[in-house]
């Protein structure tokens, strides 16, 4: 079902005030902290995230750092706020609900668990804003999906790596 006028006119005040006003920016460092970049060639859109897994395995903290278009950087914002506190196997199945609900194909299995993620769901009607959206997700995805060897790798302060 598409969102109607009012509901889109929401979503993108929600978009606008994420991308003034991003949540969760900064660096985190120390044991347990991972790290991956984001970057789209196409417009230069770049972030970096980095998420503080809990002896649990969960996310405990959450930060990114970028620049780009108001899409990107909402959505970093929007996918920080969301995934914070969450199970690694939560956070996972998050990102794939997102990116079946902005790409269209796949099925979104929660999607009331998206959320004020829906807001970005009109990147749907733009395909070329599609990299834009999902930039932040993407890194976060592949991070998550790395083994547990390679996250012992990625915990070093101080030494990004790029996915």
């Amino acid at each position: 079902m598409a969102p109607s006028d009012d509901l889109l006119a929401l979503y993108q005040q929600v978009i606008l005030d994420h991308s003034r006003h991003p949540r969760n920016q900064g660096k985190l460092e120390g044991t347990g902290c991972l790290h991956a970049r984001g970057h789209n060639p196409a417009c230069g859109d770049e972030v970096d995230v980095w998420i503080q897994v809990g002896p649990q395995g969960q996310v405990e903290d959450i930060k990114f750092e970028g620049q780009g278009c108001a899409i990107s950087q909402a959505s970093a914002s929007l996918m920080t706020l969301k995934l914070q506190g969450t199970s690694l196997d939560t956070a996972r199945a998050l990102l794939a609900d997102f990116h079946a609900l902005l790409s269209g194909q796949g099925q979104v299995q929660h999607e009331d668990a998206l959320g004020e993620l829906r807001a970005l769901e009109g990147v749907q009607k733009f395909p070329q804003r599609l990299r834009c959206a999902t930039l932040a997700s993407k890194a976060v995805e592949q991070l998550l999906a790395a083994s547990p060897a390679q996250h012992a790798i990625q915990e070093h302060p101080g030494s990004p790596s790029a996915l």
